[in-house]
Formats: C-alpha cells, sequence, structure tokens
C-alpha cells in the first residue's frame, strides 16, 4: 500500500445491521471521516446487510452472521485494511464472532486495525485466548475508554494498546422530518425531560431489572412533581427490548399521564436533533449520553457499566455508582443536577474538544496504517 494508490479498499467489523442507533452512529460517524478524507471503496461486514445498505454512504455489504469462511473469504482477502469496530464488542459471549473477519485477515496477510472499542466482561478461558491472539497481530490497537484498556491488558494483550474515544463525538445533528414532533405528541409548552434505559444483558450482567425500573420511576414521578416537567423515554435498540422496558417504567410511574416513549425510527443524527430539545436528560446508555452532550443538554447517567462510567468521567459530570443508588440518593443527585444546569453545560463545553480529538484520533491512526506510515 502507497499514499499513490488511487482507492483504498476498506473493511468494517461490527455490531452493525440497525439493532442499535449507537452503533449505528459509530459506522456513520467512521464512513463519513473516511470519505471525507481518502478516496475509498467501503465494505461493512454486518448483522443485517441490506439495513447497512440503506442506512449508509458504503460500497458493499455483507451479511456475515450465517456466512462461512470460504463465503467471506472473497470479501476480505482484496482489502487493504480491515477495521474492527468501533462499539462494545469484546465480551464473553460475541468476541469471538466479531474476530472472525480479523482472524481471517490475519491468515491471509490482510492488515487489520482494532478502532474505538469496548471491551468486557472477559473471562471465558477460550475467548481470552482468542483476543490475545488475535490483537497481538493489529497494526494499531484502540480503544475507547480506559477500562477497555484494562480488561484487554488483564487478559493478556502485551502490545500497545491506545486509548482514543467513540466515534460517535464526532456526528452531527440532522434535520427531522416534519412528521416527527406531530406524531410524537410532546407538549414543549414546558420543561421536557428525556430518559434513557436499557435491558439487562451481556453488557451489564448484575443489573436488577426491578430496582432501576423503580428508580427510574421514582425520578421521573419527581420531575414532574417537581419541575413541571413533561417525561419522554428514548429507545436507543430498535425491536421491542427498549421499548419494552420504557413502559414497564412508564407504568411503575404515579404519574404516567406526563410520559411518553419515542414512536419514530430516527436516524443517530435525527435522534441527536430531537435530543437537543430536551432541558435535562436522565439515562443509562452511552449513545443517548454522548449524544445529550453534542446538543448540550445537561444529563445525569446511571452508570451501569464501565463504558458509561469512562465517558462521564472524561467529560467530567459526577454520577454515583447504580449499585449504591437509592431512590433518595438518585432524587438528591437529579435536584443538583438540575440547580447547575448551566454549570453543567459549561464543564461539557470545555470537556468535548478534548474528547473530540481523541476520537479523531483513531482516524489519523488508521490513515498512517492506509499510507504505510506505522
Amino acid at each position: 500500500m502507497t499514499a499513490r494508490k488511487q482507492v483504498f479498499r476498506i473493511g468494517i467489523v461490527g455490531s452493525y445491521g440497525g439493532m442499535n442507533l449507537g452503533d449505528e452512529a459509530i459506522l456513520q460517524s467512521i464512513v463519513q471521516q473516511i470519505r471525507a478524507s481518502v478516496k475509498a471503496e467501503i465494505t461493512v461486514f454486518s448483522r443485517d446487510a441490506a439495513d447497512t445498505r440503506a442506512r449508509h454512504a458504503v460500497d458493499r455489504t455483507v451479511s456475515t452472521r450465517d456466512a462461512s469462511r470460504a463465503e467471506l473469504l472473497p470479501f476480505i482477502e482484496p482489502l487493504d485494511l480491515l477495521l474492527v469496530g468501533g462499539g462494545g464488542i469484546l465480551f464473553d459471549s460475541e468476541a469471538r464472532v466479531f474476530l472472525r473477519e480479523a482472524m481471517i485477515a490475519r491468515e491471509v496477510g490482510v492488515p487489520f486495525m482494532v478502532y474505538a472499542i469496548g471491551a468486557g466482561p472477559l473471562e471465558d478461558r477460550a475467548t481470552l485466548e482468542a483476543v490475545r491472539e488475535c490483537l497481538e497481530d493489529a497494526k494499531i490497537v484502540t480503544v475507547r475508554e480506559a477500562s477497555a484498556r484494562q480488561v484487554l491488558e488483564a487478559a493478556g494483550v502485551r502490545r500497545e494498546i491506545i486509548v482514543t474515544a467513540d466515534p460517535a463525538l464526532l456526528l452531527r445533528p440532522e434535520p427531522l422530518p416534519r412528521s416527527a414532533l406531530p406524531r410524537e405528541a410532546v407538549e414543549w409548552k414546558g420543561p421536557v425531560v428525556g430518559m434513557s434505559v436499557r435491558e439487562p444483558g451481556a453488557a451489564a450482567p448484575d443489573l436488577s431489572e426491578d430496582i432501576y425500573h423503580q428508580l427510574l420511576a421514582n425520578a421521573a414521578d419527581f420531575m414532574v412533581d417537581r419541575y413541571g416537567a413533561e417525561v419522554v423515554f428514548v429507545p436507543m435498540e430498535r425491536g421491542v427490548l427498549d421499548m419494552q422496558h420504557s413502559h414497564a417504567v412508564v407504568a411503575r410511574m404515579l404519574r404516567p399521564q406526563r410520559a411518553s416513549v419515542l414512536k419514530g425510527e430516527y436516524t443517530p443524527g435525527q435522534l441527536m436533533t430531537l435530543i437537543g430539545r430536551f432541558s435535562f436528560a436522565v439515562g443509562m446508555r452511552l449513545h443517548f449520553m454522548i449524544f445529550s452532550a453534542l446538543q448540550r443538554v445537561p444529563f445525569v447517567a446511571l452508570p451501569y457499566a464501565a463504558k458509561v462510567g469512562g465517558f462521564i468521567d472524561r467529560i467530567g459530570v459526577g454520577a454515583p455508582p447504580l449499585q449504591l443508588v437509592n431512590a433518595g440518593r438518585l432524587i438528591a443527585h437529579i435536584d443538583r443536577s438540575w440547580d447547575r444546569r448551566r454549570a453543567l453545560i459549561r464543564q461539557i463545553d470545555r470537556a468535548l474538544p478534548t474528547l473530540q480529538g481523541a476520537a479523531r484520533q483513531t482516524h489519523e491512526l488508521m490513515l498512517r496504517v492506509l499510507r504505510g506510515e506505522d
């Protein structure tokens, strides 16, 4: 590969395919950065190739879940570089799935780079061995938070691991369709608070559904009564899970008539625009908080996982550990944060440029590999 080459053939593998707007935001950002800096033919290895092809400005999409090695090889072998990431893809139940294309690339001599990933939990012996073996041969390994570096080092990865930041930090808002606000039927006359929930799962194995549903219901009722707010739940995961958990929280509220769940499907940039209309946000999902920060909406985070804790530490807004939070503590934290909204916005304004610079660093490292400067 040389800088004189006209078109770079770049592959991207991650948790793509329309299931989660946070992951789609990551892919959109990576593709936009590539398009802005080099001529490239981009292939995305996706859970749902048709969905990815419809959403993103890429040249080729490949469905990976049921594909054999022989079926994937013709798409990997011609690549100049394979990007593994971003997103939280290296955890016990899925890491070997997401590393499969990298393993094939390694076998056939295609360079690959680990692109701003999250990691953990990683405890399964076979998975640890696969992660160690694969990452040692990557051109560059970047992670989006320090906790991911710690997880990989504990897994036995001995090579340099560079902490950058989430690619979605470089996204920009997009206009909403005219039908969006009437469809959501939100009254924008007073304060509107956005809330985000998530399901227990591999990324949040210790999350107690009953406890956090009741915590958020109590918090929502408090904001309705104390601030006269309307509460809007924002599902980030497509399908039923985020919707179910949002409605489950509303069902526990004493004032459910002042709460609603977003109905429409939006692009990441459109959702960012919608979040920008909120007065305040309380959430669990990482990219809900990233979008809030990008739109200068003060927020309170419930750090159910290290990736959320890592982001709020770097953005400089405090949060209590979820395991130690009861209704009184959460409400007190929300009330203090509400009173400090302007100070929180100033803190976000101070911290964002550094985080966005770290996110750009991942792309700059990728360009070095493409141009043979690594």
